[in-house]
């Protein structure tokens, strides 16, 4: 009776899973231990329910399922510090398969992410990298910055304003102050509003954002007391036009048809008035050069202007005018990071290709 009760046990149960273990999942907040196993050989397996004891507990507790195919659970609820077992049952419809628990494990914060050293490195490159160029540009040393057609013209075209007696137009674009070609821009800004002081040329500086109508207000500012001009700084010459954005673009219509500016600098964030503002400056007879890093609006920039700054040519331009050391080592800073990445994009692809043919051969 006895054996047939034992016999009649082993034909109602699956074989069970194997090799539970259980350990402390690194790198994290803590809280998480990952419970592994070899899946029941068995192929009616549904699912494996996941049971969880802790350290003098006498009950074990269901914590969670993982399909059939699954041969690791995570426990998020687990405190830290406190031991836990696990054991793993293999289900189908009515057996069940019970696996031997697995060893005691606790959930610990970790300080420190290892999987971040490669980040970390990374960081340090390039600050290694930048404070490199920067010390190169302090001690005199050339950099070279490709020639830009764009900003080679600025000079020209405000001699030319100068020249024919008429003022220069600068449209920050139309972004806030956190954008950043709306920085760009007006970095830009400080290095015409020098050479608007010198040349002794009127720039008018129309501004839709509030906040970046006062930034460029004192940049201009600075830059005229920079060459000895303050007195040449006229408070009006820049304002605050509309928040609306077609509204603002009618109105720097009306003042490039009123006022006839010699030289238009559209350079920073723009959307469709873009060509509203390129189409009405080129009626008017003026010089244009545009710049943004809105790729949608540069064929327009293109198109009706006489030069256009494209992309990072923008960020570059306030360097490149200035010819400021540390301004060009941090260009050539960036460029020799850039240069860094896209060989480790190289030969991450080369290796992964390696990888690749490897396994085809094996196979």
């Amino acid at each position: 009776m006895a054996l047939s009760c034992i016999v009649a046990l082993l034909l109602c149960t699956l074989p069970p899973p194997g090799g539970v273990a259980a350990r402390d999942v690194p790198n994290d907040a803590g809280g998480k231990i990952a419970v592994t196993w070899t899946r029941s050989p068995d192929g009616s397996v549904i699912n494996y329910r996941v049971l969880r004891q802790a350290e003098g507990a006498t009950e074990w507790d269901t914590i969670g399922m993982a399909g059939r195919l699954a041969s690791r659970y995570f426990d998020e609820g687990a405190g830290n510090g406190t031991p836990y077992r696990y054991k793993v049952l293999a289900e189908a419809d009515t057996l069940q398969g019970e696996s031997e628990p697995s060893g005691y494990a606790k959930a610990a914060p970790q300080w420190f992410n290892t999987g971040r050293i490669p980040s970390i490195i990374g960081t340090a490159l390039i600050l290694v990298i930048f404070l490199y160029t920067f010390q190169q540009a302090r001690r005199g040393a050339k950099m070279f910055i490709r020639r830009i057609a764009g900003l080679d013209a600025v000079e020209e075209a405000l001699g030319r304003a100068t020249e024919m007696g008429r003022p220069t137009l600068y449209v920050p674009g139309l972004s806030t102050i956190d954008d950043v070609a709306t920085i760009a821009s007006l970095n830009i800004l400080g290095e015409v509003a020098k050479k608007t002081a010198k040349f002794g040329t009127p720039l008018i500086v129309p501004n839709r954002d509030p906040i970046v109508y006062t930034v460029a207000r004192e940049v201009v500012k600075e830059s005229y007391a920079s060459v000895g001009r303050p007195d040449a700084f006229n408070p009006d010459s820049v304002f605050f036009l509309t928040d609306q954005q077609f509204a603002y673009a009618a109105a720097v219509d009306g003042i490039m048809l009123r006022e006839k500016p010699a030289t238009n600098f559209l350079i920073g964030m723009f959307w469709a008035e873009s060509l509203i503002l390129a189409e009405t400056g080129a009626i008017s007879g003026a010089v244009q050069i545009a710049g943004t890093d809105a790729v949608s609006q540069l064929p327009f920039f293109i198109t009706a202007c006489d030069y256009t700054l494209i992309g990072e040519e923008l960020y570059a331009a306030s360097a490149y005018i200035s010819r400021e050391p540390l301004r060009l080592g941090a260009i050539k800073g960036q460029d020799y990071n850039k240069l860094i990445i896209l060989a480790l994009i190289l030969g991450g692809t080369l290796l992964a290709l390696a990888v690749d043919i490897r396994i085809t051969d094996i196979l």
